[in-house]
């Protein structure tokens, strides 16, 4: 199964294209298109459509994996967002390829095992999950990876979330429909253990710096 991540925004547009082979996940492409800030809207909309169309066409994804559309504080973010999600689905409607939504809590469980995760840890647990040789930058392009990593594995335990080709009906909050409930996978259990990791590295930095730190603050008496 080939999934296409995208983390929508018109300034900023993420991409990343994950396989699933069994239990494993291998990056296939993954980046960034930004918009020029002098363009129109129209003009960026249009750019937004044409490149997630020519990535379509390139990969030939199963699935088109979006977040989705949750209420902003900030009115106009929510607004763009919005906007570049349309061109998206359209792109993926045009394609006649299946849309699949997970809500921006949902996608960081699955990547870090906690809903409330930092972008930062969302980035480095997608470099864990991917193998990848380091963090992908921008945010968005972590983002997008992250997306694709949820529905990629959603998809392999049957939890169908929502469909624009198909029969199955459009569900714009999967959780309330059909919550995750399933014992521990082997993908998840890789998750965990790499959560551990990073934990002990952290606090095995924070008693080195601790350490270190004496020495320092006496020389700094003396003066």
């Amino acid at each position: 199964m080939i999934v296409l991540g995208i983390d929508p925004g018109t300034a900023a547009l993420g991409y990343g294209v994950v396989e699933r082979t069994g239990s494993r996940l291998r990056a296939v492409d993954f980046g960034c298109l930004t918009t020029s800030p002098d363009s129109s809207l129209p003009d960026r909309l249009h750019a937004i459509h044409a490149h997630v169309a020519e990535l379509i066409e390139m990969h030939k994804p199963d699935v088109v994996a979006v977040e989705r559309l949750f209420f902003s504080r900030n009115a106009q973010t929510a607004f763009a967002v919005g906007q570049a999600r349309g061109v998206v689905l359209l792109a993926a409607a045009q394609a006649d390829v299946t849309v699949r939504e997970a809500t921006p809590n949902e996608v960081k469980v699955a990547v870090t095992g906690y809903g409330n995760a930092e972008k930062g840890q969302v980035g480095r647990m997608v470099t864990v999950i991917l193998q990848l040789p380091e963090v992908p930058t921008p945010d968005d392009t972590a983002d997008a990876l992250a997306t694709a990593i949820c529905i990629a594995n959603s998809e392999r335990d049957g939890d169908r979330v929502t469909g624009s080709a198909g029969a199955t009906a459009p569900v714009m909050d999967r959780s309330a429909v059909a919550p995750i409930v399933r014992g521990e996978t082997p993908y998840e259990r890789s998750v965990r253990e790499a959560l551990a990791r990073e934990a002990r590295a952290a606090a095995e930095a924070r008693a080195a710096a601790s350490g270190s730190g004496a020495p320092t603050s006496r020389t700094g008496s003396k003066r």
